[in-house]
């Protein structure tokens, strides 16, 4: 809400008060100002000037050369704006006047004539263009006749003023006009409101005769008033009101429909002004829209309506969308001699669902959305009949034709002196709070502690004692409430053992090279069922879809990470970053109910993608592609960190890699995968080389165990032997490792494959494996004879198990 502080001057005596220490104080009491700017920079020297002649330029055809008047002196002028004139009251630049952005003007020669100052448009002045009326948007700014010679433009054209930007809540939509921010300032300063007039003079006719309102949806439209102004003259509004109007952010248009738009920001309640003639009608009909019936809005654009939308019609056809904007068929224009006036009050989540559908957001809609005060609306009515009298000449007939089922009674709140205290930590006496009410304006009763307060409907945010506590509390000034420290016990806040294995999860991985990102937990249907854990696919989840998703593109809970996460991927390879390594710790969603009725499974969980080279070293000409062992290699390196076994096994996963994808395990149970993206997939998402892993985070949290353990170093040498195994094709080297370590336990302290061989003097579909064995007993040195008898046994047991024997 934008609120003109000069504007603001004719409701309270805001004395020597600065916009400055106002908006603190509304700050204070509890409505942010989040901004206090000024209309315009400041200008020096500028004064209404009368262009006593208007001739050509001798020597250009594009500029005039006038003689101006500015009350001390007649200054000859070359000027190029196109609407300039003999006989205007025009702004002028004198000869050393300073105008916004720093601009001097001085005496100077243009086509060699001489011009002493200049005349000046509302753009020159400082003002926004975009508040400028259109009609003189592309010319100098002509004062009314009543304008004084000599005098400076500033307070003229408001160029003083102070704009306070509020930030207003939802529950404060009494701060949505200028009434409500008088009452608020009122009572913050301890001043009285000054109410504007609304009494005006009627002629001999009868609204009834003109006009009758048939109300077909009283819930949605309780009350319905109608005005008939006859014999207006459009013309321009007074000069005060565009003003006011322009420095919150409100276009002049022309006084009848500038005088709706200024009682809509000074009473806080929209109006409507219809041409009576071009309506068409002696009946207005409030009615639900039929499905798919049309109008065309003021915009020109045709809207296609359904039943949840309210229509202002004549009867026939529809004249308005109901507190949103009205028809291109009967709006005000040049030649509107009678002007039908709406004044209602509509319901505000109707209000809502027609911006919602339309997309029309309007300052009127923001107020009836929000609640408008229900014994304003007709005073609004009343207020712009008596400015449309004043300033458009206009003859109001008596009466107002109503339609009527408002509630507009008062909500009365009780509360007691000692229970505001309680509440509080406060010691407020009663007179203070007598106080406070009365400059509020609430009318109470008192019987001792004891108050009975009638709330004005102004103040539909109060309606129980936590929002009076609170009205005292911001008047009497939330800096003087008492504060202590808490009492009882402290204990040093700490983060949980999960918090912090995350963060150890977190460093490993960034140590290790990878980036963290954070995707979407929302995914599309496309994605909702690829490169789900085996684990998870087992249970068979059921996709979860949001009833009111943002998108298609994020219309389901997601079950793994990596769908999104490879999209991220290919949108920075398509910007080329080419060697990408990411990871991403989140949630992802379980149900299996058929029909969800309470709240998905969340299980944490950590996901990977890595492409491109995982090591380049130009000095030393070396570069390494990531492949399948980088990414087990990380992932064995996280297992060492945290001490947590984990183990591989190779297993086919949809849309992996058949023979470059494992799962992962903790003792038997499966937690996740590692692999190769199947090469369709990566065709599609256009990626080259591109690894994954998905793994349940939460089970391996559960296994770390939190003990500190040591190990003595042996002071006794280690003994290696190397075997080489002729295995089938078939035979993982990993379960010929997993043998030797559980048979050479406990001497056998290391396990390493350093060579795979097949081709010459090995059988075909038979593969060379050997392994490095590392011997140790930490009590004694080992003799060649029990090195000896360990390593026969595992001799024996591996070729017994794998069909092998040793290569010669």
């Amino acid at each position: 809400m934008l609120v003109s502080f000069n504007w603001l001057k004719n409701y309270v005596d805001l004395g020597d008060i600065t916009p400055e220490e106002l908006a603190e104080k509304i700050t204070k009491s509890g409505i942010e100002v989040e901004g206090v700017e000024y209309f315009a920079e400041e200008s020096t020297n500028v004064v209404v000037g009368y262009v006593v002649s208007c001739e050509k330029h001798p020597n250009a055809d594009k500029l005039n050369l006038c003689q101006v008047d500015v009350g001390d002196e007649t200054l000859q002028i070359v000027c190029g704006a196109p609407n300039v004139a003999e006989g205007q009251k025009v702004a002028v630049a004198k000869p050393g006047a300073k105008l916004p952005g720093g601009f001097k003007i001085k005496k100077v020669k243009l086509r060699g004539i001489e011009s002493n100052g200049m005349i000046c448009s509302l753009q020159e002045l400082g003002v926004d263009e975009k508040y400028i009326p259109t009609d003189i948007a592309d010319g100098i700014f002509v004062f009314p006749e009543d304008a004084v010679v000599g005098e400076s433009v500033v307070s003229l054209l408001n160029l003083n003023d102070a704009i306070l930007d509020l930030d207003v809540l939802a529950n404060r939509a009494d701060a949505l006009s200028m009434l409500g921010v008088a009452y608020d300032v009122a009572a913050i300063l301890n001043k009285e409101v000054n109410l504007p007039e609304e009494e005006y003079s009627t002629s001999e006719g009868k609204t009834e005769d003109y006009i009758a309102i048939e109300v077909e949806a009283p819930e949605l439209n309780p009350y319905y008033g109608a005005f008939i102004i006859q014999d207006v003259e459009i013309k321009p509004s007074p000069l005060w009101m565009r003003n006011y109007l322009m420095a919150v952010g409100v276009r002049p248009i022309n006084n009848v429909v500038d005088i709706t738009n200024y009682v809509l920001m000074e009473y806080g309640q929209p109006l409507h002004a219809f041409d009576y003639d071009r309506f068409s009608s002696e009946k207005i009909v409030v009615r639900r829209a039929n499905e798919g019936e049309t109008m065309v809005t003021l915009d020109d654009q045709e809207r296609t309506l359904t039943t949840e939308q309210l229509l202002i019609t004549n009867g026939k056809v529809p004249t308005a969308l109901a507190g949103v904007m009205g028809g291109a068929n009967t709006e005000v224009t040049s030649e509107t001699k009678n002007v039908l006036l709406e004044a209602a009050y509509f319901d505000g989540g109707s209000v809502r669902k027609t911006v919602k559908a339309t997309g029309l957001r309007s300052e009127s809609s923001t107020r009836f959305e929000k609640g408008v005060d229900p014994n304003r609306v007709k005073k609004a009515g009343m207020r712009a009949s008596y400015l449309l009298q004043k300033y458009a000449n206009g003859k109001v007939l008596s009466g107002v034709v109503e339609f009527d089922e408002l509630d507009k009674s008062e909500k009365v709140v009780t509360m007691e002196t000692s229970a505001i205290n309680a509440k509080l930590g406060t010691e407020i006496t009663s007179e203070e709070i007598v106080n406070i009410l009365n400059r509020l304006q609430f009318p109470f009763t008192q019987d001792g502690e004891a108050f009975t307060i009638q709330v004005p409907t102004r103040r539909g945010d109060v309606t129980i004692f936590e929002d009076m506590l609170e009205e005292v509390a911001r008047i009497y000034g939330y800096d003087k409430l008492p504060y202590t420290l808490p009492e009882g016990s402290n204990q040093a806040g700490r983060l949980t053992e999960k918090q912090l294995l995350k963060r150890k999860v977190k460093q490993y991985m960034q140590s290790a090279g990878l980036s963290e990102i954070l995707t979407y937990s929302l995914t599309n249907e496309k994605n909702i069922n690829r490169l789900v854990s085996p684990e998870i696919s087992k249970q068979n989840p059921t996709p979860i879809n949001l009833a009111m998703p943002m998108s298609e593109d994020h219309k389901y809970l997601r079950l793994s990470m990596l769908p999104e996460m490879l999209g991220t991927l290919t949108y920075n390879l398509a910007r080329n970053q080419s060697n990408l390594a990411y990871f991403e710790m989140g949630s992802v969603f379980i149900s299996n109910e058929q029909k969800i009725s309470k709240q998905p499974k969340e299980l944490l969980r950590i996901a990977g993608a890595i492409t491109g080279k995982w090591l380049e070293q130009s000095w030393q000409q070396e570069e390494k592609e990531v492949d399948f062992f980088v990414v087990k290699g990380i992932l064995e390196g996280l297992s060492d960190y945290l001490k947590v076994s984990i183990s591989f096994h190779q297993a086919k996963v949809d849309n992996m890699h058949p023979g470059r994808t494992a799962v992962v395990k903790i003792q038997d149970k499966t937690i996740g995968f590692v692999g190769q993206l199947h090469p369709s997939l990566q065709k599609e998402l256009d990626l080259k080389d591109t690894y994954v892993f998905d793994l349940n985070l939460e089970e391996i949290l559960d296994a770390y165990d939190g003990e500190p353990s040591f190990e003595e170093i042996s002071k006794y040498p280690s003994v290696a032997r190397d075997i080489a195994f002729i295995l089938d094709n078939d035979v993982l080297a990993g379960d010929v490792k997993t043998v030797i370590e559980e048979v050479g336990a406990p001497l056998v302290k290391q396990v390493s494959i350093f060579d795979v061989y097949e081709g010459e003097n090995v059988p075909d579909g038979k593969k060379s494996v050997a392994y490095s064995l590392l011997y140790q007993d930490p009590h004694k040195t080992l003799l060649d004879d029990e090195v000896e008898a360990s390593f026969e046994k595992i001799v024996e047991a591996v070729n017994n198990k794998f069909n092998s024997y040793i290569r010669s």
